[in-house]
């Protein structure tokens, strides 16, 4: 029989429990715990500035590496409230989409990657380091992997990532990218606080760990008044990082200036070419989704205002196709 000091003891750790679980769904939680730090690097410039330089051509090479193909909800990648998406009688379902990283070979800064694409780990879905909730909220049984992580980096040394952000099919490269490479993001990116971070901050965590405080870009206002703002990364008008929040509070675009014309990466600012191409924002996967408007409305102004320019959408092809794949 269970002694009555004893069973007001239980009682009362299940109600602080209770209580904290109360508090924790109220007030939600950041996006990681890890340690995140100011960067010294790059250099504040107005909008007008790195459109003016986009328009020649540039000294980096890119190049988009197709990571997996995945499908998600449509409801998340699009938000199927807006007018536009209404009137195309849009429902939510499956969407095909995939993983992307990126290439950038800057012709003296040495090799960066753009966002990490998929770890080897993730080919064996029970050894990969999200918990199971986690995983059945993100339908991992539907991903495909084309190229994992550590085979494209076998004959590279990496002098950095740089993030769009860090939501969790944008990080899941990081066990196989040595935990001395400097991992650069958004400012405030990893601090975002909401309900859903209880279920994903030990996954983003775990895929964290290792490595050096995130380096958060320090982000001026745009005297342009083009974006939120622009910083030229190695001081020598080769590549820019382009605050765009809504998404994520650090979401991040890279415009960079490659041999045969200026190439920028958007992503999840657009997930797909259908949202892109009628300007319509991310749905339920953003934080704010009407900045999330405003945002893509300023990097969509680009295509008008550079000529020739390569867009990379965070989950599809650009003109490829407008047509959404229903399962």
């Amino acid at each position: 029989m269970t002694h009555p000091t004893t069973h007001r003891r239980q009682s009362a750790l299940l109600n602080v429990g209770a209580l904290l679980l109360m508090t924790a769904a109220l007030t939600g939680c950041a996006l990681s715990s890890h340690q995140a730090q100011t960067t010294s690097m790059g250099r504040a410039v107005s909008g007008d500035q790195m459109v003016a330089l986009a328009s020649q051509p540039g000294q980096v090479r890119l190049t988009r590496v197709v990571a997996a193909d995945w499908a998600v909800d449509r409801a998340g990648l699009i938000n199927l409230d807006h007018p536009e998406a209404q009137a195309a009688g849009l429902e939510d379902g499956l969407e095909d989409i995939q993983i992307y990283f990126y290439a950038l070979e800057h012709p003296t800064h040495g090799p960066f990657m753009i966002d990490t694409g998929v770890a080897r780990v993730f080919e064996t879905p029970d050894e990969a380091p999200v918990s199971w909730l986690v995983a059945a909220a993100m339908n991992t049984d539907a991903l495909h992997i084309h190229t994992d992580t550590a085979r494209w980096l076998e004959d590279k040394s990496l002098a950095g990532v740089l993030m769009t952000h860090l939501h969790l099919d944008h990080v899941m490269g990081l066990p196989d990218i040595p935990k001395d490479v400097p991992i650069y993001t958004g400012p405030g990116e990893s601090q975002d606080s909401s309900f859903k971070n209880m279920f994903v901050q030990g996954t983003t965590d775990r895929l964290l760990d290792g490595f050096g405080a995130l380096q958060q870009w320090s982000f001026e206002a745009d005297p342009s008044g083009r974006f939120e703002g622009v910083l030229d990364l190695f001081g020598d008008g080769q590549v820019f990082a382009i605050h765009a929040p809504g998404h994520t509070p650090g979401s991040t675009a890279y415009l960079v200036r490659t041999p045969t014309g200026p190439e920028l990466i958007v992503g999840d600012a657009s997930h797909t070419d259908w949202g892109w191409s009628h300007g319509v924002e991310p749905g339920s996967f953003s934080v704010d989704v009407p900045q999330s408007a405003r945002s893509l409305a300023q990097l969509r102004a680009l295509e008008q205002a550079l000529p020739g320019l390569t867009v990379h959408l965070g989950h599809q092809h650009h003109g490829q196709t407008h047509a959404l794949h229903i399962h």
